[in-house]
């Protein structure tokens, strides 16, 4: 078994199993395997971000036209691809497009799910039964998180829903732009050391490795302040894996995406 290096904050790990301390509780995680490590999620931002530096630049977009309704499921089966594909353009309205902000700072919500809506009083078991879908998106504008159940039979959307403090699971999207925040920062020395001494290579982007993640909320006491607001930011604590190679031990550090911060817990 290799040793773990403690030469850099990044320590490389050779074990599949680490303990994380989500908040004040100590919570056991199990890193996932190789074929796993890339799984994605099922769902006072801007005065922060101010705070942080300069605000970032907003990319222009253009909200698409709802494509035809291409294959079709029935009943409760599965959304099909071109389900999926036409709930989220039907539930990204020009509004929200227009007024919103997603992970890397450009115009529109972050993505992160279409799931079959549950049915409604009566419509259980009814073959016939309008087949819905929830889309949910995350405005890192303000740090929202907004759903929205598109009936997929007429094309509109017939529920809207924001929930504030509300942390789904992580999008691989959003994974990948904490570990480039993470590269770009100061600490992210010892990552980029560990992997220089894996591979010999310069590690310069979040495509080198393979990305587990975890939201990160805050307790009271249980970080620096500068964290506190994580949980009504979105934070995560990542498990970087380098490709065909080992883990590397970053439990220590703490990405807030809605700051674009990285900061260290104390020990």
């Amino acid at each position: 078994m290799r040793n773990i290096v403690h030469r850099h904050l990044g320590k490389v790990v050779a074990g599949a199993a680490i303990a994380v301390a989500g908040t004040a509780v100590m919570i056991g995680v199990t890193l996932p395997g190789t074929a796993g490590a890339e799984e994605t999620g099922g769902a006072g931002g801007r005065s922060a971000r101010q705070a942080a530096g300069p605000e970032r630049a907003v990319a222009p977009g253009v909200v698409e036209e709802v494509p035809d309704e291409g294959e079709k499921g029935t009943g409760r089966d599965p959304l099909t691809d071109d389900e999926l594909r036409r709930a989220e353009k039907i539930a990204l309205s020009r509004q929200l497009f227009q007024g919103s902000e997603s992970v890397d700072g450009k115009r529109g919500p972050q993505p992160l799910g279409v799931d079959l809506a549950e049915p409604e009083t009566g419509d259980t078991g009814d073959p016939a039964a309008p087949r819905r879908a929830d889309v949910t998106f995350y405005d890192y504008q303000d740090d929202t998180l907004v759903t929205r159940t598109v009936d997929l039979g007429t094309g509109k959307v017939v529920a809207t829903g924001t929930q504030h403090g509300v942390q789904p699971p992580l999008s691989r999207a959003e994974k990948a732009e904490a570990a480039g925040l993470l590269i770009a920062d100061p600490l992210g020395a010892g990552l980029k050391a560990d992997y220089k001494d894996a591979t010999g290579k310069a590690l310069t982007s979040p495509d080198q490795l393979q990305l587990s993640g975890a939201v990160y909320r805050a307790a009271p006491g249980a970080q620096p302040a500068v964290l506190d607001r994580c949980g009504e930011h979105r934070c995560v604590r990542l498990f970087p894996k380098i490709k065909n190679g080992p883990w590397v031990d970053m439990r220590s550090l703490v990405i807030d995406l809605s700051a674009r911060k990285v900061a260290e817990l104390g020990h």
